[in-house]
């Protein structure tokens, strides 16, 4: 029996923003994701947490300074902190997960050949790309980001949707 079709939801820059990761939490469900990726700028301890349901995959952004504190609180829920770079193996595909205000290490990511996929963050702007074999996203932001979006990434075939995150009334 062949395992069920992955479906990752990516997600940057909380910022800390309760109201706004909770809607995307809703949306994620709904969405039935099967694993979530943060590419970093978590922004309090409080969002990890919201992410408990999945098998989850954190980075550092550069407003993340309480690495000591972010670290404790992902390997407590269960999830997997990476520090700075995170490399995922998922039925047999790479992904790297890199914040990217580091640009060098951004690109030396694209470009090693390494990964099928790059996830990154950082601009608050959604953007898909290709770099010969390697497939570029940033889902946008949950803060501060007109419109503030996430991604579904269908793996391993690598289809990805933009998903606004829903007005709500908080």
């Amino acid at each position: 029996m062949s395992n069920p079709q992955l479906r990752i939801g990516v997600v940057s820059d909380t910022h800390g923003n309760m109201a706004n990761t909770l809607t995307a939490i809703a949306q994620l469900h709904e969405l039935q994701v099967t694993h979530v990726i943060h590419c970093g700028d978590i922004g309090s301890v409080q969002i990890v947490p919201l992410f408990s349901g999945w098998p989850a995959h954190f980075v550092l952004g550069n407003v993340d300074d309480d690495e000591s504190g972010l670290r404790w609180v992902v390997e407590d829920q269960g999830s997997t902190f990476h520090g700075r770079v995170g490399r995922i193996e998922l039925e047999g595909k790479h992904i790297a997960v890199i914040h990217g205000d580091d640009h060098a290490a951004l690109q030396t990511a694209i470009r090693s050949g390494e990964f099928e996929l790059v996830c990154t963050g950082h601009t608050h702007r959604r953007e898909l790309r290709r770099e010969g074999q390697t497939l570029v996203l940033n889902p946008g932001a949950l803060h501060r980001a007109n419109p503030k979006s996430f991604a579904v990434v269908d793996w391993p075939q690598g289809d990805v949707t933009f998903v606004d995150l829903r007005e709500t009334n908080h």
